[in-house]
């Protein structure tokens, strides 16, 4: 609405229409949507009405899949937080999850690993959010006592309006790991107890997500894969892809995903920091960022006007208004 519009319903008809005139011009607009990294594979996507949290971990615990990792983690003279071994209950830390989420209203788990699913529990109980996953993501879930009413399983293939928001569930692979030797059949069984230990959190198959959101479609990955034919002819204006050095294991990493979408307009990396390192540690970002910026220039080669934004913890991305 223009300044010469508002005046003239104020000379017209008074202050009631112009009022109703500044209601309207507010009410179809486009919600500004903000994306923020959490560090690790963890995400908020919020509309200013709905929260959207993927795969939320801050514990970034000392996890060691071995106790001769373990044994090298204690050692280590810089760190003085515990080492969980693999078969060690694992607890989230609560004060640091406290810190920084106040509110949520879905959870949306990639797959069912400790670095993507262990705080999930805390917080779908703090803030009642609805957590949707897989079946072995809902069975450690409901381990911890969540109710049934805030989980939703899936396995891809489905595609949900929530009303605020749609969400497109995708199968999709995990990263391929140690030299492409990465695979895992196993499930969280539903008679699982917790607390879960390191080996009992499994890969439990691995999804990807198209959440449709304030005009915006944002595709996200949980890891460094993707099955191609699964997301062949999407057209997300951003996405949140895995970027650790693991994604050079797959042929053309950057070429097959930008084709495959159109050559979206913004790539966020995830999953790229030292998780086994706190927040607070300026080693976590730093000893990665070469990394990461190798990443940004495939993409960038692959697809010229691609914008990458490295992200920086807790800080929003606003996205650009659409109807």
């Amino acid at each position: 609405m223009t300044r010469y519009s508002a005046l003239l319903g104020f000379l017209l008809f008074g202050d009631a229409v112009a009022a109703q005139q500044r209601s309207t011009a507010l009410s179809t607009a486009a919600p500004q949507v903000t994306v923020t990294y959490l560090g690790t594979a963890g995400w908020q996507i919020s509309d200013g009405r709905t929260v959207i949290l993927l795969d939320p971990y801050l514990s970034r615990l000392r996890r060691a899949d071995s106790e001769a990792e373990a044994q090298v983690f204690r050692t280590r003279g810089d760190d003085s937080r515990p080492v969980f071994g693999p078969d060690a209950a694992l607890v989230s830390d609560t004060a640091v999850i406290d810190a920084h989420i106040r509110r949520a209203d879905y959870i949306l788990v990639h797959h069912s690993h400790a670095d993507h699913l262990m705080d999930v529990p805390y917080i779908a109980r703090k803030t009642g959010a609805t957590v949707i996953g897989t079946e072995s993501t809902i069975n450690a879930v409901r381990a911890y006592g969540i109710q049934a009413r805030q989980l939703i399983t899936v396995q891809g293939g489905e595609d949900y309006e929530f009303g605020t928001f749609s969400v497109r569930v995708i199968p999709s692979l995990h990263s391929p790991l140690d030299g492409k030797n990465y695979f895992d059949s196993r499930v969280i069984s539903r008679a699982v107890k917790a607390p879960l230990s390191n080996t009992d959190y499994v890969e439990g198959r691995s999804l990807a997500y198209l959440i449709r959101l304030g005009g915006h479609e944002i595709l996200t990955f949980g890891g460094m894969n993707y099955i191609e034919r699964e997301i062949q002819g999407l057209r997300p204006d951003v996405v949140v892809l895995g970027a650790a050095p693991s994604h050079s294991e797959n042929h053309d990493y950057a070429g097959r995903i930008m084709r495959a979408l159109g050559n979206p307009a913004l790539v966020l990396p995830t999953h790229w920091d030292n998780h086994s390192l706190a927040l607070a540690d300026e080693r976590a970002t730093r000893e990665r960022l070469t990394r990461v910026a190798t990443f940004a220039d495939e993409i960038r080669g692959a697809s010229p006007r691609t914008r990458v934004i490295v992200p920086r913890y807790f800080e929003p991305i606003v996205l650009p208004a659409r109807r």
